[in-house]
Parts: C-alpha cells; sequence; structure tokens
C-alpha cells in the first residue's frame, strides 16, 4: 500500500489474522479453571521463550555471512546484535514464576513441548537457513508486538489467586515489550526491503499467529485432559 511504512504495512497485513489468536488467548481470563490454565500458559511461553535467543544468535550469524554484498542481512545484523542482549535470561524469568505457581524448575524442564510450540519455534530456523534471516522479524513483530496491559495482568491476578510474584514476567514484558516494538517497527522501516523480503516476513508472522493460537488451543485441551483424567481417578 502506497504511503505506508515497512512496518506499518506488516502491522496491517499481521491484524488480517490477529483475531484467531486474540480469541485463543482470551480463554486465560474467561477459562473456569484459570488456576490451572495460566500455569500451562507459563510452561508453554517458557517452551517457546528459551528458543529467542538461541534463534537470534543463528539469525544474526547467518546475517553476518551475507552482509558484505546484502544491505537487509546488513542492516538485520545490527539490529540483533542489540536485541540479543535486551532478551537474554527471559526464560528464567518464567522458570521462577512457575516455581511461584507450584511447578519446579526440574519438572519444566524435563517435560516435552507441543509439537506446536516445535513447529512454530522449529520453522524460523528453516525461514532463516533456507530462506533469508530477515524472516525472523516478522514472528518477533508477532511475540513482542502486542504486550500484555497492566488490566489483563490484574484481571488475571484476581481470576487465579495467585500472588504478584507469579505474574512478575508479564509484568516486565508489559512494560518492556513497546520500547522493543517501537525499536523493531524503526529497523524494519529502515531495512532497504524488497518484495520477496517484505511477502517472507509477514508470511512469517501471519504463520506465527496460527501456530500461537492453536498452541493456546492445545493448552486449553490439556487441562480439560488433566482435570477430566483427576475426576476419573478419584470416583
Amino acid at each position: 500500500m502506497e504511503g505506508l511504512s515497512n512496518s506499518q504495512l506488516l502491522r496491517r497485513k499481521i491484524a488480517l489474522v490477529l483475531g484467531e489468536l486474540l480469541t485463543a488467548s482470551g480463554k486465560l481470563t474467561t477459562h473456569p479453571h484459570q488456576k490451572e490454565l495460566y500455569q500451562e500458559y507459563l510452561f508453554t511461553v517458557h517452551c517457546i521463550i528459551r528458543a529467542s535467543v538461541p534463534l537470534m544468535e543463528k539469525a544474526y550469524t547467518v546475517a553476518q555471512t551475507l552482509e558484505a554484498s546484502d544491505s537487509v542481512a546488513h542492516g538485520l545484523a545490527v539490529y540483533l546484535k542489540k536485541h540479543i542482549k535486551e532478551e537474554m535470561h527471559h526464560d528464567d524469568w518464567l522458570l521462577d514464576d512457575l516455581e511461584v505457581v507450584g511447578i519446579r524448575r526440574s519438572q519444566v524442564l524435563a517435560r516435552l513441548p507441543s509439537p506446536t510450540v516445535a513447529s512454530l519455534v522449529g520453522s524460523q530456523y528453516y525461514w532463516i537457513f533456507h530462506t533469508h534471516p530477515v524472516a525472523l522479524l516478522g514472528y518477533i513483530a508477532v511475540l513482542e508486538g502486542y504486550p500484555p496491559t497492566r488490566e489483563f495482568i490484574e484481571d488475571l491476578k484476581q481470576k487465579t489467586g495467585y500472588p504478584d510474584d507469579a505474574f512478575r514476567t508479564l509484568a516486565k514484558h508489559g512494560y518492556l515489550d513497546p520500547y522493543h516494538r517501537d525499536d523493531l517497527n524503526e529497523a524494519i522501516d529502515e531495512l532497504p526491503l524488497e518484495s520477496q523480503h517484505h511477502t517472507l516476513i509477514s508470511m512469517n508472522a501471519m504463520q506465527t499467529v496460527h501456530l500461537g493460537a492453536r498452541s493456546f488451543q492445545e493448552m486449553v485441551g490439556h487441562v480439560q485432559q488433566n482435570l477430566g483424567d483427576s475426576l476419573h481417578t478419584s470416583s
């Protein structure tokens, strides 16, 4: 669309499909078993976020190999070098929150992630190594582009009954992600993107929305199955 910046164009495309993710994530505050669902949510987000820095490091390495003759790769490398430092140890924050809600670190690390999460994260390696590492910006645009609001976090606190310490990661991202989103938008706007880059970034962003929504749906199904198994066992 004429007159739109690179980031505005990307956000317009994401908006076309974002409702799927918003509907799925809305279960966090409407599900009848929110305590259990919040535990499942923290586990799933940990599975995703623990891969964030390794993904960006791989994209940075590939971008560096291309940047001498690829101005998009050069701009990407500049952005990632800074952002990798900003994302360090966020997975540890989630492990701390999980302990507050009664899930030990050893339990989290021993449990297998879902195939959907593996697809969400694993596909990024394909885009990085077999298309262009700039694809990762579509993934980041979704994960950091829609931070949790204070009202959303307070609603979760009230409905789950968990203490404030169980929401430290959400609160930190609610504060940090608007700045990270602005930095990302600025980086995308400064890149000399061509048509194939736009297509790749937006396609990956839309895929991220879809697989993210599916992950939320699976969380709900897992909680319902566990509760059903518990009822069956107790009877």
